[in-house]
This record gives C-alpha cells, structure tokens and sequence, in this order.
C-alpha cells in the first residue's frame, strides 16, 4: 500500500489553507481508501528546517543540520506526495522550496501532485514546482487541483465567507483525477524501486 504525504506550508499565523483543510482532507481521506493509499498529513512547522546553508545535497554528501537530517528521514518514509501549493509572485513560497531543497535523495523516483490555490489557482506556481521537481528526479502527475478565481474568493474569510462545502463540487472532479494519477505512479515507482534494489 502506497504511503503518500499531503505536504504544507502554514504561513505565520495566517493560513488560506485552514478554510480548505477540513474538506480536502475529507475528499482525500475517500480517494485514498479507493485507491488503497495511506496518506499521512504534516505541517512544515512541525520541521523547523533552517534556511538551506549545508555545503551541497545530500546527494553529494551528508547533511550536518539535525532538522535537516530528521527532514530526510520523514520523506524518505514515503511513495509519494501532495503538495499544497500558495502562490507568490508566481512561484512556490519559500518555506516549500526551502523544505524541497533541504532532502535530496529521498524524492527521487517518486511522485506527486499539488493542490494550490490563488488567482489563478497557484498554476504558475504548479508548473514552477514541476520544474524544480524534475531536477529532484520526482515524477509529476499530469492533472493537479486548482482552487482560483470564483471559489478561491467565494469561500475566502476576508470576503465572501462561504462555507467550504459551497465549492466541494468544483474540487471533487480534480482532485479524484489527481489522486488517481498520483496512486497509479506510486505503485509503478515502487514496483521499479524494489525492483532496482533487488
């Protein structure tokens, strides 16, 4: 059974997130069960990761950073991941791209996907982490989940305060495609990983 981590940064003491957690977590926990994956959430401030200062990768050589070290050792638990992705200034926010950089050869060979949201549904920031992802030897599921535009300010607690069930419907569709892709290639990864190792 695959294990897959849902992967996100809280921003200070803000975080859009919150609003989505509880029926994004609701809507994977389904798919999960359907596909016959566990999937495991953890927040970023639960890694108090310092900002990446190690001499290189650990594909070169060890981390020296304890955090760093622990980072490595909870994503290399894993088949795959789910990424929640905020947009700013078209890209990830730094705290991901920190956490992406501090691990190196516990991504390779495995896959994710992303859920993100803003304007235009964090898609610039998507592909810019499809690209950052491809230099870590990940494998990017094709469909991801965009929540932007209508429902992204529809359900937002500084405007139109909606209940979140009001956009479940417009998640839904994307989200079990996403999850679907992500099982599939977790199982070919693993499949190729063990068989690699063997």
């Amino acid at each position: 059974m695959p294990r897959v981590l849902l992967l996100f940064p809280r921003l200070n003491n803000f975080v859009f997130f919150g609003v989505y957690e509880p029926l994004v977590l609701e809507i994977l926990s389904a798919i999960a069960k359907e596909e016959s994956c566990e999937v495991e959430l953890i927040d970023l401030r639960e890694h108090p990761l310092p900002f990446f200062d190690e001499i290189a990768s650990n594909r070169w050589m060890p981390s020296r950073n304890p955090e760093a070290i622990r980072w490595q050792q909870t994503i290399g638990r894993f088949d795959g991941f789910i990424f929640v992705v905020a947009e700013y200034n078209h890209s990830i926010t730094s705290a991901l791209k920190n956490a992406l950089d501090q691990s190196y050869k516990e991504w390779n060979r495995k896959p994710f996907t992303a859920i993100g949201y803003g304007g235009v549904g964090a898609a610039r920031a998507i592909e810019h982490l499809r690209q950052i992802a491809i230099e870590l030897q990940m494998v990017s599921t094709h469909a991801s989940v965009n929540i932007g535009g209508g429902d992204y300010m529809a359900v937002h607690p500084m405007f139109g305060k909606k209940p979140i069930e009001d956009i479940e419907a417009n998640l839904l569709p994307a989200t079990k495609t996403a999850l679907d892709d992500l099982a599939w290639w977790a199982r070919a990864t693993m499949a190729a990983r063990a068989a690699e190792a063997a």
